[in-house]
């Protein structure tokens, strides 16, 4: 059987409710911040690039970048 609830629980348990659910969303609304999310990107990149892997690729990416500098300078000499 159902229980009979009084209109004052009611209307505290949706008070409740509606608390909780405004916290999610301010939650919700600092994590996406775009000011937040370019941190995050930042940091990840940041990590990203410190890594062995990383620091590799940007190690062949400068030599590439210097290697078709000269190819285009002796070129352009020609």
């Amino acid at each position: 059987m159902a229980t009979h609830r009084e209109a004052a629980e009611i209307r505290a348990e949706i008070e409740s409710a509606r608390d909780r659910l405004a916290v999610s969303v301010d939650q919700l609304a600092d994590r996406l911040a775009p000011a937040t999310l370019m941190d995050n990107v930042k940091t990840t990149a940041k990590q990203k690039a410190m890594s062995p892997a990383g620091k590799a690729v940007i190690g062949a990416t400068g030599l590439l970048l210097t290697l078709l500098v000269i190819r285009n300078l002796r070129r352009s000499r020609r």
